[in-house]
């Protein structure tokens, strides 16, 4: 890892994200590697020449300037990085935000893929209104470690959402990105349901160099999902992703799961 100290103006910026009106990113880069990471298209602003998942910038900060309309907005940490890689141990610069969000009137939302989440637990206590998620598409660890080889296991992150539950933190379970064919929503809602708040469903999208690496993948080590997989990346895909929707959503409420459905197929939603 190529791991750089830079001087940051801020942290909190404004989000077009639906769910956030404001993030939070105290670092530029992830060393989980996740094959899939969307966030590789920070490469373009940042002017790193390193492959996604082999360095990171750590944000140094005088003071986080906040917004005067703060208040009552939804703050998410984080939207291109996870807040708590391995980093965070050393720099505390998630902790950082945190202790000054938690004197705000504001809803904060954290995301993560990390154990580490676990040593902020009673600062998380401090807060009139927070929740953290945990991010899992799999209850393999073998398929874990071939998509997101330097995260967290699948057995520490159900930790997480269980010891969350444990000190009356609010949790939820997002079941992103859903690997076609190979993520069973239905085996992690069975292992998580009794201290899980509610699950988030997001399908896996492809787009420029990471969906070559995700298809060469299931070439690879899937070859009998190899065909399904290009019919469904080569085409728009929209007939697959809306069925498996509308499986999760009966499942769910046949099964009393609160949910929230994050899938993104922008011809079905035009129609």
């Amino acid at each position: 890892m190529i791991v750089k100290e830079v001087q940051a103006k801020s942290v909190l910026t404004k989000s077009k994200l639906p769910v956030a009106d404001y993030v939070v990113n105290a670092y530029t880069g992830c060393p989980h590697k996740c094959i899939y990471c969307y966030a590789e298209f920070m490469k373009r602003f940042t002017n790193h020449n390193e492959e996604w998942g082999e360095f990171i910038d750590i944000k140094l900060f005088d003071k986080i300037r906040i917004p005067k309309d703060i208040e009552n907005k939804n703050i998410t940490i984080s939207s291109v990085t996870d807040p708590y890689n391995q980093y965070e141990i050393k720099y505390e610069k998630t902790k950082h935000v945190l202790e000054v969000l938690k004197n705000i009137n504001c809803n904060t939302g954290i995301l993560t893929k990390s154990k580490n989440v676990l040593r902020d637990i009673e600062l998380f206590k401090q807060f009139k209104h927070i929740e953290v998620g945990v991010s899992l598409n799999t209850v393999d660890d073998n398929f874990r470690k071939l998509i997101e080889p330097a995260a967290s296991t699948v057995e520490e992150r159900i930790n997480v959402l269980k010891t969350l539950k444990a000190h009356n933190i609010k949790n939820w379970m997002f079941i992103s990105p859903m690997f076609p064919f190979l993520s069973d929503y239905k085996k992690i809602i069975e292992r998580t349901k009794d201290f899980t708040d509610y699950y988030g469903f997001e399908n896996l999208n492809l787009r420029a160099g990471y969906k070559f690496r995700v298809l060469k993948l299931i070439e690879l080590k899937y070859n009998n999902l190899y065909k399904y997989y290009k019919d469904i990346y080569a085409k728009d895909g929209v007939f697959f992703w809306s069925g498996l929707e509308k499986e999760i959503i009966t499942y769910c409420k046949d099964n009393n799961i609160n949910y929230k459905m994050y899938f993104y197929h922008e011809k079905i939603k035009k129609k």
